[in-house]
């Protein structure tokens, strides 16, 4: 395995090539990924070093730890960048790694032990990416260590249902096949049947930061707790809150219903909670708060 900073001095190169935008480009929105964000290897950043500059102080002005500037530039020798000198720069802390033409990035996630929805979303949810950014800093002279992030068990005693009574799940949280098209993928959230029209209630006070139709999710309402944790409720056949309104627990948020792109066959509402962390708004399993 090698490390893709020994090579993205020919970063322009790939540019040229064509070969960053197929480097970088995901998959096309389904059902369940529709949350993705742009690949963190299609948001790097170019850095021109100006005179008085220094790595420390580039670090600082991106919120990076030096060492993920030093990872991705070769030619930053001894710490010391020049004036002159154009910097890559990465939208987070980590390192960039080249998949293997006989491995997968699963594999590449379990060898350096980060969790495989991390490097499934950070990375746009492409299915065989050939590079793939990883949310870790190598060690000088030690293994890589991971980033800290959102701890896995959030602090916050969010608990309630969104739905008037407990109902059967169409489709989990995690690793799924998809009922539609057969292809595996990381479901972000958990699908509860329900019936078209059926009210939807927000689990836990907070405020509504999104209340609208997006992409693959339809119409979409999303809410921010408190403890950095947040709810979302997707696929709704109308919205009854909007932007920046104040939510008690229990309050009508919408209903039940089918747009955007379901994964679930049967009529269901798409709930997902996640948590603030390093990398941004992390999926986190629903079932320890759904009560």
């Amino acid at each position: 395995m090698k490390f893709f900073y020994r090579s993205l001095s020919f970063l322009s190169l790939f540019s040229t090539l064509g070969l960053l935008s197929t480097m970088a480009q995901p998959q096309s929105a389904s059902a369940g990924t529709g949350s993705c964000p742009i690949p963190a290897l299609a948001r790097i950043q170019r850095h021109q070093v100006n005179s008085g500059e220094t790595l420390a102080s580039i670090a600082n002005q991106y919120n990076l730890a030096p060492e993920t500037i030093t990872g991705i530039n070769p030619s930053v020798k001894n710490g010391v960048v020049r004036p002159g000198t154009e910097l890559q720069i990465l939208p987070f802390n980590g390192i960039v790694v080249e998949v293997p033409p006989n491995q997968s990035w699963k594999q590449i996630a379990s060898k350096y032990k980060v969790r495989p929805d991390t490097v499934f979303e950070i990375n746009g949810c492409q299915k065989n990416p050939k590079f793939v950014f990883l949310p870790i800093l190598p060690g000088i002279a030690t293994a890589p260590r991971m980033i800290a992030t959102a701890p896995s068990n959030p602090t916050g005693n969010i608990t309630g249902y969104p739905l008037p009574s407990s109902t059967d799940v169409g489709l989990a949280y995690g690793w799924q096949i998809h009922p539609i098209t057969g292809d595996v993928f990381f479901h972000s959230g958990v699908d509860l049947l329900a019936p078209v029209n059926t009210p939807v209630a927000a689990i836990a006070p907070g405020i509504v930061v999104f209340a609208k139709e997006q992409g693959s999710y339809g119409k979409l309402v999303i809410i921010n707790h408190a403890d950095g944790l947040q709810s979302r409720y997707a696929q709704l056949d109308s919205i009854k809150v909007t932007l920046g309104q104040k939510i008690n627990k229990g309050d009508i948020l919408g209903t039940v219903g089918t747009t955007g792109q379901p994964t679930s066959t049967q009529p269901h509402l798409h709930f997902e909670m996640r948590s603030n962390g390093s990398l941004g708004w992390e999926a986190k399993d629903p079932k320890g708060f759904l009560r």
